[in-house]
């Protein structure tokens, strides 16, 4: 046992030359952003690394916290919501780390994951995305990877059709369900709200598409960097907290498209991804 602390003390002492870039992206939670912010403090201090904190609608209880706690943290305001893929792409255009970590301010940092990311990433070169495993606050492995979107799988998800056994097939299909999440696995998709990425591969794949305010941006960006050759990854032994509340979904099925303006964006940003990639 005391080998492997001292190997791990040696990686970790090895990582640090390669500078690591933080985006936290963050929408009118400020309470959450504190913790997530705590939480990459204590987990991150034998890692060099920056932070940079991308507000999007700014209000001045967020503006108070990040001039009053962490002023020494890069910060990018933005007086109006401008969509996810905008703030994303405002935080990646400053980034100086060989290795960029995204996540939403909802996200709490568990001991040692980065470090295992960064590890992985390091000694896997074909890897151009990392995700964590992310778990809830009662410990439940949340569904954050998945196989490609298809047109099946968004009327299961939102329609009655998802009770039916064809509808069940598909949604099985689609969240993977066969696996247990426990074992690392080449994915199609993982979500934006915490990936790791190789910063040379975004030279070759490009930002997020904008067109995508809200949805369907991180399932894009996967999909081109498996066009370029890059491998998308889940890591298991990256374990971090993610209080995940789904906007898009309130209250079920078609009441949903008239009533939440969420799952209005979440069914036009489907129809961009599937025009962009099949519309031939």
């Amino acid at each position: 046992m005391g080998i492997l602390i001292k190997l791990e003390q040696l990686a970790r002492k090895f990582l640090t030359k390669k500078m690591l870039s933080i985006i936290i992206t963050h929408h009118n939670t400020p309470e959450l952003l504190d913790l997530c912010l705590d939480s990459i403090k204590k987990t991150t201090k034998n890692i060099e690394k920056e932070i940079i904190v991308v507000d999007s609608e700014i209000k001045e209880k967020t503006e108070e916290l990040m001039k009053d706690r962490w002023s020494e943290i890069k910060f990018i305001p933005f007086k109006k919501n401008l969509g996810y893929s905008k703030i994303v792409n405002a935080g990646l255009r400053k980034v100086k780390g060989d290795y960029i970590l995204i996540l939403n301010a909802d996200i709490i940092i568990l001991e040692g994951s980065i470090y295992r990311m960064l590890k992985y990433m390091k000694n896997h070169s074909k890897v151009g995305i990392l995700a964590p495993q992310l778990l809830d606050f009662t410990n439940n492995i949340q569904i954050s990877c998945f196989s490609k979107p298809s047109l099946g799988a968004i009327l299961a998800r939102r329609t009655f059709l998802g009770k039916l056994k064809w509808g069940k097939k598909i949604l099985n299909c689609f969240t993977i369900s066969s696996w247990d999440r426990k074992s690392i696995k080449e994915v199609d998709w993982v979500q934006g709200s915490a990936m790791m990425i190789r910063k040379k591969a975004i030279k070759k794949v490009g930002l997020w598409d904008e067109r995508f305010f809200m949805y369907f941006e991180d399932a894009d960006w996967c999909r081109r960097f498996w066009q370029k050759g890059y491998k998308i990854v889940y890591l298991p032994g990256a374990k971090m907290a993610h209080y995940y509340h789904r906007t898009s979904k309130k209250w079920g099925g078609f009441l949903d498209v008239f009533l939440n303006k969420y799952t209005r964006i979440h069914l036009i940003s489907a129809i961009k991804y599937f025009l962009k990639y099949h519309a031939k």
